[in-house]
């Protein structure tokens, strides 16, 4: 029945027969054939169908509510049986909101220093993906913010507080400064993060507070692009300052600090579960290690 179960989770997150299928390497007629077995085995319809996906039934959401839970429990079996047999190996696949990656990166070093029979995926998301990736069992664990939007049921380990910092040519105007506040942008062109980014959203706070209306010339989900754009058409940006001096470094532009008081913080998620798999609980508290002293 995992697999089947497995299966009513793809569907849920595609909601698309033919993607569903495709994202567990089957072919559609297989995944339709499994989902109608599950039905039968449960004795109710659990999916609309038509000429397409209609979505779930009451009873189809019942269901993924406790497939989620069996499915994320088989997993932690298999995952204990492993640490028996092999002690910490595995892949771990992390989901990061794209002003964290270099900290995902210092983790990932960090952790397979001492278990290098686990192997990591990293990829940018932003914090909703994050969190929906969770649910649907596509990751592991994420690097998100912890504190300024709703996390729902996770266990956490908090690595930094962020701190911002200007990124521009040394030729414009603020890039005198010693240091800056969020009313020296005002009049000045910016390119930001895309609206869809919780950094955004901080950032668009900090400047509402401090009364300026922030100038956005271009948007981006990459912070590479912003960088590249401060530099070749001297606009201004604003990242996390660890983040912004790895992205500088070798680059004919500066970083000014940003005066602020106490960041949002930004840490390690992971669906909360009882107990967590070896692999995962060697994670968080390798990430409790790593930030140990970061927040204040």
């Amino acid at each position: 029945m995992i697999s089947k179960l497995e299966m009513l989770i793809a569907l849920a997150r595609e909601q698309h027969f033919g993607r569903a299928a495709e994202s567990l390497g089957l072919t559609q007629p297989t995944l339709s054939t499994g989902i109608r077995q599950l039905e039968d085995q449960l004795g109710v319809k659990l999916v609309l169908r038509g000429s397409r996906f209609g979505g779930l039934t009451p009873e189809g959401q019942r269901a993924l509510t406790w497939a989620r839970q069996i499915v994320g429990d088989a997993r932690r079996l298999r995952e204990e049986m492993r640490f028996a047999r092999e002690g910490l190996a595995g892949h771990l696949r992390l989901a990061v909101i794209p002003t964290a990656l270099t900290w995902a990166s210092r983790l990932a070093s960090v952790f397979r220093a001492s278990h290098p029979g686990v192997a990591f995926t990293v990829l940018s998301r932003n914090s909703a993906e994050i969190l929906t990736m969770l649910e649907n069992f596509e990751i592991d664990a994420g690097i998100s913010y912890l504190d300024n939007e709703p996390l729902g049921h996770v266990s956490t380990a908090p690595l930094y507080r962020e701190r911002y910092a200007a990124v521009c040519g040394p030729g414009h105007p603020l890039a005198g400064k010693a240091r800056l506040d969020w009313a020296d942008f005002a009049g000045h062109q910016l390119c930001l993060l895309s609206p869809d980014m919780q950094n955004r959203r901080i950032i668009n706070r900090a400047f509402m507070e401090a009364g300026v209306s922030p100038e956005a010339g271009l948007e981006s989900n990459s912070t590479v692009v912003l960088v590249s754009h401060a530099e070749q058409a001297g606009l201004v940006t604003v990242l996390p300052d660890d983040l912004a001096g790895f992205l500088i470094s070798g680059r004919d532009l500066v970083a000014v600090p940003v005066a602020a008081g106490v960041g949002p913080a930004v840490g390690l998620v992971a669906p909360y579960q009882a107990p967590h798999t070896p692999v995962l609980q060697a994670l968080l508290e390798a990430a409790e290690s790593l930030g140990s002293g970061q927040i204040d």
